[in-house]
């Protein structure tokens, strides 16, 4: 039954320096642990969990976004990024932030009943000037990506999305209709997703809760407050459902500006 959990540290070294990444493993015992915005390449972050074996896929630019997955159950396979039929099959061009491809932000692990995909989906940016390429460019890739491993078995995504799918996911909806990371276009990238066959584990599990965040700003005492957004998920095929057994937000576990979130699964 793998217990896995997500959780964006913005900066691994960080959330390791505060002794928050250690805290964590050694309370909640995860089999698995996807990790986003690692911000560092391994060997840089002073890790010791003998337990796991670390799986990879950091940015070219140094100190910047970056993914990691950390497992007690050893993958079939690995593979680091998006395949060359997705890289292939789109108009990838570098924008002012440099190219999404050469930013760590896509790993897969297979095991024997599924495939785990973490990802750190670019964030569209004050000024929204990553926003066409999160309409046009990553958000259908990414889509087509996952919808081509299921084609071989069932997936579960979890990560970062820097996205709010509907008004109970976020404080203050109404305020953020223009902004970054509850845009319409954004916002479809989710629809888009459930309607491809996926399914929002929390929102499975906990379809009406309100005031579950996963991200707070740093200013304001946002979290005390809890001025949140949930932008951090898990899918998962809808064959897997049935296997589904909780679906959680971890709003106590402190250490960076998100907080893990985690699901059971009993095969």
């Amino acid at each position: 039954m793998p217990k896995i959990y997500s959780w964006n540290v913005n900066g691994l070294r960080a959330v390791i320096n505060k002794g928050a990444l250690q805290s964590f493993i050694s309370a909640e015992k995860p089999d698995i642990v996807c990790i986003q915005e690692t911000k560092a390449k391994q060997g840089q972050a002073e890790i010791d969990l003998p337990e796991y074996e670390e799986l990879w896929n950091s940015a070219v630019r140094p100190g910047y976004s970056g993914t990691a997955i950390f497992t007690k159950i050893k993958p079939l396979s690995v593979s680091y990024g998006f395949d060359d039929s997705i890289n292939i099959g789109y108009n990838w061009e570098e924008d002012q932030h440099g190219s999404a491809l050469t930013e760590g932000r896509v790993l897969t692990a297979e095991f024997p009943e599924y495939y785990l995909v973490t990802v750190y989906t670019p964030n569209s940016k004050h000024e929204l000037t990553r926003l066409k390429l999160r309409e046009k460019l990553w958000d259908p890739a990414f889509l087509k990506y996952i919808k081509d491993l299921e084609k071989n078995k069932p997936v579960v995504v979890c990560g970062d999305f820097n996205a709010a799918h509907t008004e109970i996911d976020l404080a203050r909806p109404k305020d953020n209709e223009e902004n970054a990371g509850y845009t319409k276009e954004e916002r479809q990238g989710i629809d888009n997703i459930i309607n491809a066959g996926f399914v929002d584990t929390f929102r499975a599990l906990h379809p009406d809760e309100t005031g579950r965040y996963t991200w707070w700003t740093w200013r304001n005492m946002a979290r005390v407050r809890n001025i949140g957004w949930r932008i951090d998920y898990f899918f998962i095929s809808k064959s897997l459902l049935p296997h589904l057994k909780s679906a959680e937000i971890h709003e106590e576990i402190e250490g960076s500006d998100h907080c893990p979130i985690s699901i059971d699964l009993e095969f």
